[in-house]
């Protein structure tokens, strides 16, 4: 199946650079993903379209502030780094900006010595493994000294950090957001909850390989990258339990979506309590086991996410879905407006 496939024109004014002062104030377009009719709601209209013994899923994973700006101690040279993955004794997977700077024994320095990070290796795509040496917790460090990454998209500075979480976040360990949750609101998850609607969380910690294109000619060449995912012993049993009543589990997002699609095809639609890593790259010929319904943002062209999206509601639906949300001038990618799919 070709990439171009999933290509669209998308005009740059509709990429949203900021998020709306109100969380559930963006549009929502209503995808029926048998029939392809679409309906134009606003989010706040989303609880009207769940019905009592449903399911929703949220993954209430936290972004850390994993951009972080240094200096050689050598040579006293600006170096940016964006932490990716975590590996053992202090180890990190990171990004270097200039990476020519920095090789194996370099000493990085922030925040007039409060951190120091040693390169110790490099890794795939040019990245350098760094050991950071530091008193006290690294996650509060890394509060007082990394700022948010932003995608590469959004070039607008964010007045307020807190935008870019969702207001159930809780397990640190992203480097984005899973902006379809940014939408949501206490208010609506409690009126959810008094309709009736079961509310599940899963923790899937969101890697830069979401923003990044598929660079291969034909899908099935591209290669997934990997994201850590956690499921509880109690929402595994939600969801058996939403399933066993005839329910319907709705995901809140592509990485709701993936985590739970992993353990059901593990374990043949059956979800369990679990954690590790998945690389599952869901496109359109995918047989769904795990999900009847996803809440989503308006993704890149071309990207792993619109193949996603297309393998729930069909390619054809998706893309003239797309046509429209730009003809309607809806507001595209994290900041940007809401698509249900049912």
């Amino acid at each position: 199946m070709k990439v171009e496939l999933f290509d669209f024109h998308l005009p740059e004014e509709l990429i949203a650079q900021v998020p709306l002062k109100e969380r559930d104030a963006s549009r929502l377009m209503v995808l029926n993903k048998e029939t392809g009719e679409i309906k134009h709601e606003s989010f706040k209209s989303i609880v009207e379209y769940f019905n009592d013994g449903d399911c929703l899923v949220l993954n209430n994973t936290r972004v850390m502030p994993a951009r972080l700006f240094g200096m050689k101690e050598d040579t006293g040279a600006s170096i940016e780094i964006l932490l990716l993955k975590q590996q053992e004794d202090n180890v990190w997977e990171t990004l270097v900006k200039p990476a020519k700077r920095v090789k194996e024994g370099t000493v990085i320095s922030f925040g007039s010595g409060v951190m120091k990070a040693t390169c110790v290796g490099s890794s795939e795509h040019g990245g350098r493994l760094l050991k950071f040496n530091y008193e006290g917790i690294f996650y509060e460090v890394l509060e007082t000294l990394g700022e948010m990454p932003l995608p590469p998209y959004i070039k607008e500075q964010l007045d307020d950090r807190e935008r870019y979480q969702t207001v159930f976040s809780r397990e640190i360990g992203s480097a984005a957001a899973p902006t379809a949750g940014l939408h949501f609101t206490e208010e609506i998850l409690d009126q959810l909850k008094a309709k009736g609607v079961s509310v599940a969380f899963i923790t899937l910690h969101v890697g830069l390989g979401t923003f990044r294109p598929v660079s291969a000619d034909t899908v099935e060449d591209h290669e997934m990258h990997a994201e850590f995912y956690q499921v509880t012993e109690g929402t595994a049993s939600l969801l058996n339990e939403t399933r066993a009543k005839g329910g319907r589990i709705i995901s809140v997002g592509t990485t709701s979506t993936r985590t739970l699609e992993t353990i059901a095809t593990k374990h043949n639609g059956h979800f369990v309590s679990e954690n590790g890593w998945t690389n599952i790259f869901i496109y359109p010929g995918y047989e769904f086991k795990g999900i009847d319904g996803m809440i989503t943002n308006f993704h890149l062209p071309k990207s792993s996410l619109i193949m996603l999206v297309s393998a729930l509601a069909t390619r054809e639906n998706v893309m003239n879905a797309y046509e429209t949300a730009v003809t309607e001038k809806y507001r595209f990618f994290s900041f940007g407006d809401a698509m249900l799919i049912l």
